[in-house]
């Protein structure tokens, strides 16, 4: 049974307005003649081409043509609305032009701005490695000790050449500040310092420390450099060597034979240009013995030695670091200079310093900022200064010009208890120079300058022609 058919409603009447009933007088498209627009669409169509054109072409756009666009005379209402959105979007991208242009100027503005603080920054950071290599190159090893000269010397001499330079030397002797001497009168002082403290790094991080790692290795991980990829073209300085493990230094050799380092998960390793130099206080040569340490590494390492001595055995350079200490902790915390007293430099000069310089350079800190007055005193150092220092007797305490007793018992003008050990090694080799620095330890050249600094007091106190004697 067919389903019968609904009847059809009659044709809806067309809505008034643009696509409604034409208006008198006034031509629509249904209106044009088969060859094309009438003649007032075809000057629309024309004026819309060439704007088009000139948006194409990034040329302004015409006044006149876009004043065209807005006639609503212009053509049929259709085409009018058509032509003003078209006006419309002219107006906005050119408006956005002028936004865009008015953003690059200032973006060449800010980019020159930058370049300017660019250089400045360049300048600035040549002239305080200037400053810094000039501080370093004049005086950055305070000390006038035999021992240490030699070690300076040859010091100077490394620094020429990339040689794999180990500093043997007990703790807080200076080991870093000799290292940084040796780069900063090297070529390399453009580059890097890395400074590595090989015991302060896991075994476990070893590889990612000092080699670097690639990104995506693990969860979370980015890319980044290693700490000897970081030191380039400059000085790898690695502290407490001896501390490494066995299985660390089988890679760090594998780094200083190739001169390649790979970072972790990377493919292809890279060539670097460095200068190793290496610090400990361990006696490494004994430990090789022990088989904890690589026989090819400490060979590897250990092309040129320098060792430095411990602060007990340089004399004199106590007083002239205290006072190097005390003029800088004195810049540090913003108080005038301080001199030592008579007391506090025999103090200085009896005391053992386990620390080496390092414990001196903390004890001038502690006295600078407790210090009241512009001399420091006894009261003013440690205790463990203070004790010794009350039981030397006036020897130990005499200042310069005081009277302390000496050979024959005529007074003799002494500064410190170091001075007054050369005058007794003297006295009790009858004046003989050499057997004197034998016994004391020094050189005889050594011995010569020690005498300089003491003075001609020092014939007073000795047998006559004692101090010609020769032999």
């Amino acid at each position: 049974m067919k389903k019968p058919s609904r009847p059809k409603s009659p044709p809806k009447a067309r809505p008034p307005g643009p696509l409604g009933p034409k208006a008198p007088g006034v031509q629509t498209l249904e209106d044009r003649d088969p060859q094309g627009f009438g003649e007032k669409e075809a000057r629309l169509l024309n004026s819309l081409i060439a704007l088009c054109d000139d948006l194409a072409w990034c040329r302004p756009a015409s006044e006149e043509a876009l004043f065209d666009l807005t006639n609503p005379q212009a053509a049929s209402p259709r085409l009018a609305r058509l032509a003003e959105a078209f006006g419309l979007m002219l107006v906005r991208l050119e408006a956005r032009s002028v936004e865009l242009e008015d953003l690059v100027a200032d973006l060449r503005e800010r980019n020159a701005e930058l370049d300017r603080t660019r250089q400045l920054l360049t300048s600035r950071n040549l002239f305080l490695q200037e400053t810094m290599a000039g501080t370093w190159r004049q005086d950055p090893i305070v000390g006038e000790c035999d021992a240490l000269a030699q070690v300076v010397e040859r010091a100077l001499a490394v620094s020429r050449y990339p040689i794999n330079t180990m500093i043997l030397g007990p703790t807080g002797s200076g080991k870093e500040a000799l290292a940084k001497f040796i780069f900063f009168n090297s070529p390399r002082r453009s580059g890097n310092f890395v400074a590595v403290n090989c015991s302060a790094i896991p075994e476990a991080l070893f590889e990612s420390e000092m080699f670097g790692i690639e990104k995506g290795v693990a969860t979370g991980v980015d890319k980044r450099r290693g700490l000897i990829e970081t030191a380039d073209g400059g000085t790898l300085f690695l502290d407490e060597v001896g501390d490494m493990s066995l299985s660390c230094q089988v890679k760090l050799l594998r780094v200083l034979e190739e001169r390649r380092v790979r970072r972790v998960g990377a493919r292809e390793a890279k060539e670097v240009n460095l200068h190793v130099i290496s610090a400990t206080n361990a006696d490494l040569a004994k430990r090789v013995e022990a088989k904890s340490f690589r026989e090819d590494l400490w060979y590897r390492l250990n092309v040129v030695e320098l060792k430095l001595p411990p602060l007990i055995e340089r004399g004199h350079d106590v007083l002239l670091l205290a006072k190097h200490f005390l003029k800088l902790h004195a810049i540090k915390l913003g108080r005038s200079e301080l001199s030592l007293s008579p007391p506090v430099r025999a103090a200085l000069m009896a005391y053992p310093w386990p620390g080496n310089v390092r414990e001196l350079a903390n004890e001038m800190e502690r006295a600078t900022a407790l210090a009241k007055g512009p001399e420091l005193t006894l009261a003013d150092l440690s205790e463990k200064f203070r004790a010794p220092a009350q039981t030397q007797g006036p020897a130990a305490q005499g200042a310069p010009g005081d009277n302390a007793p000496a050979q024959g018992g005529k007074p003799l003008p002494l500064r410190t208890l170091s001075d007054l050990a050369v005058i007794e090694a003297l006295a009790r080799n009858d004046g003989n120079k050499t057997k004197a620095a034998l016994e004391l330890g020094f050189s005889r050249e050594g011995l010569r300058k020690r005498l300089a600094k003491i003075g001609p007091g020092l014939a007073r106190g000795l047998k006559p022609g004692g101090l010609n004697h020769e032999d």
